[in-house]
């Protein structure tokens, strides 16, 4: 095969793939609708458990789960059948995963976890399949022929999979945002590093406080303002009044202007020569929204005030680049 015939076999397989996923549209109903209230009624984990890619596939689904408000675990199910079905309880809800709905492994551990007080939820292509018989609830894929040039490799069947399980788990995350059982700040808490935390901090969770974040009276010096922000090696001195309520900000880059205009340091006063009214931001909103407002004003400083105008801190551009990159 030439490289034209390999790029189009590449589209044909990504097309394929979609189709697959777009196909599963047409299945969800209400037994999907059953699912998603079964496991937000939980009163234990959400136990995913696949054999061979479908078990890949349910690692995923279940990491979906657990980073959004659902307890969940995966288990391999020939390992439950000998010795890990003691990690399922009462209460649990297990999601099964197999498109002919025959895997063997799966179909003989179903009984066990029934016995155990869990609920079953299939996912397969098939409600008659022998899966589908022995589970409590099963949402359908319907026949999905693989993009593999054998038929025979899972492909669109564990895409369109995919998609079902991540459908439920979101739609699982929708109920809960709905009834006020999910925020920002526990999203966060579960992605505590990486870009997905820091687009969920709070602006107070990343800002500089104290040296670092410098204030003076209007009535400091420049000379003086210099050296609070060299001191706190600082990008920016905030100008605050008597109650610590912002009055301005006076940056590296107006330092430069400064100078160039020739101004004298020792004596002229801050407020004189300050960036009055400057943007700032309010304690408690997303640090991504700060980021937001400093890239659309091109600013490397932003003032945190809370809600009665003091300047409880500073947000520094370098300190959050990636919050909505990355």
């Amino acid at each position: 095969m030439d490289d034209g015939k390999l790029i189009e076999y590449g589209k044909k397989v990504v097309r394929a793939e979609g189709e697959a996923v777009l196909g599963v549209v047409g299945w969800i109903g209400e037994e999907f609708a059953r699912a998603v209230r079964l496991v937000h009624n939980c009163s234990g984990r959400v136990v995913v458990t696949g054999m061979g890619k479908a078990g890949l596939i349910g690692r995923k689904i279940s990491a979906t789960f657990a980073s959004t408000g659902t307890p969940s675990l995966y288990l391999h199910p020939a390992e439950a059948l000998h010795g890990d079905l003691g990690r399922v309880v009462d209460g649990d809800v297990v999601i099964a995963l197999s498109n002919s709905g025959e895997t063997e492994e799966l179909v003989r551990l179903v009984p066990y976890v029934k016995r155990a007080g869990a609920v079953v939820v299939a996912i397969t292509a098939d409600r008659k399949s022998p899966l589908g018989e022995v589970s409590d609830v099963v949402l359908e894929m319907g026949h999905i022929e693989e993009a593999c040039p054998l038929g025979l490799a899972p492909s669109a069947s564990t895409a369109a999979m995919l998609a079902l399980g991540d459908a439920l788990a979101l739609s699982v995350l929708q109920l809960r945002l709905s009834r006020g059982e999910f925020s920002v700040e526990q999203y966060a808490a579960f992605h505590p590093a990486g870009s997905l935390g820091r687009k969920a901090l709070r602006v107070e969770e990343v800002m500089r406080t104290g040296k670092r974040a410098p204030t003076v009276s209007p009535d400091a010096t420049v000379q003086e303002t210099i050296l609070a922000i060299t001191e706190g090696r600082a990008g920016a001195a905030v100008v605050v009044d008597a109650k610590k309520r912002l009055l301005g900000i006076f940056t590296d880059g107006d330092l430069r202007r400064y100078i160039k205009a020739g101004g004298d340091p020792r004596s002229d006063k801050i407020g004189d020569v300050m960036v009055k009214n400057p943007k700032h931001i309010r304690k408690g909103a997303l640090a991504a929204e700060a980021h937001s407002i400093m890239r659309k004003h091109q600013i490397g400083e932003l003032p945190v005030v809370d809600d009665t105008g003091q300047v409880v801190g500073v947000v520094n551009l370098k300190d959050i680049t990636g919050i909505t990159e990355g």
